[in-house]
């Protein structure tokens, strides 16, 4: 019977001794398994940075021959992405539905070649500023405009793009030309090449881009009409948000990246806008 003691003894202290070993090592497994699956965790909690953008703007904001998007926005959106650690995944979105789907949160952000006015500051908020534009047009040859202060005359059509700057602009100063409003840019060209409009009212480098498509019937007036500036919008109350946009720009500005942004996407502007006179846009 001792010697049965014995054995039942050493046999509990040995599976008393492989329980308190277990034990042990869970204790000291258990913060790493749970370091594990907080990355994990983490990893997977980066949410997206939704980008809105209009898509039919070339080189701002278009659709590339591999069907995906592309374009000066673009490459800005993706770099900002990086900046903040975030993916990015952008919206095609018309732009008179920009800032409906910001207020909604449908998306995070507005990267969509967009001038930053008292009249949208009323709903959204904007970063700093990262490019500078003028307002030009884009006049039909036979419509005989030798500036922009040709534009309001009884008897003129001027067609501008719905929700642009443009639009409010001419609004505010043609009391006597007749104004037609149009949602494509192509359209509004079309109106002057067909000598239905008299002058298309846009930006610069559109202006300029599509008087080099249409030369036999357009004249191009780029002596600005108004100065812009463009900027990123957002919702007034993602001030975080808004701190890290502005401090990505700056550094993306001083890194050199809006001057490479110009040379991969607007060289031949540069060139043409230098060698007349006018300030390039970043």
């Amino acid at each position: 019977m001792a010697r049965r003691s014995e054995i039942r003894l050493k046999t509990e202290g040995r599976m008393r001794i492989a329980r308190i070993t277990a034990i042990l090592l869970v204790a000291l497994l258990l913060p790493l398994w749970l370091i594990g699956c907080g990355r994990q965790q983490n990893a997977s909690a980066v949410k997206p940075l939704v980008v809105g953008m209009d898509l039919s703007y070339p080189p701002f904001e278009t659709i590339g021959a591999d069907g995906r998007p592309s374009g000066v926005s673009v490459d800005l959106a993706i770099a900002l992405g990086e900046s903040l650690h975030r993916p990015v995944r952008i919206e095609n979105i018309p732009f008179t539905g920009l800032i409906p789907s910001l207020l909604t949160g449908k998306i995070d952000l507005i990267v969509s070649s967009m001038t930053d006015t008292p009249e949208r500051r009323k709903s959204i908020a904007f970063s700093d500023p990262y490019l500078s534009i003028g307002l030009a047009a884009l006049a039909g040859k036979r419509a005989a405009l030798a500036s922009s202060s040709d534009l309001d005359h009884p008897g003129r059509t001027i067609a501008v793009r719905q929700g642009t700057t443009a639009q409010a602009w001419a609004s505010d100063h043609l009391k006597q030309a007749k104004l037609l409003v149009l949602d494509k840019e192509s359209s509004a060209v079309l109106e002057v090449i067909q000598g239905k409009a008299d002058a298309f009212l846009y930006d610069q480098m559109s202006v300029w881009k599509n008087q080099k498509e249409h030369p036999a019937e357009t004249v191009a007036l780029l002596a600005p009409i108004q100065t812009e500036h463009w900027a990123i919008g957002l919702r007034p109350s993602d001030t975080a948000l808004r701190d890290g946009v502005n401090a990505f720009l700056k550094s993306f500005r001083d890194s050199g990246g809006f001057d490479r942004l110009g040379d991969k996407h607007l060289k031949e502007q540069k060139e043409a806008f230098a060698a007349a006179g006018i300030p390039f846009y970043f």
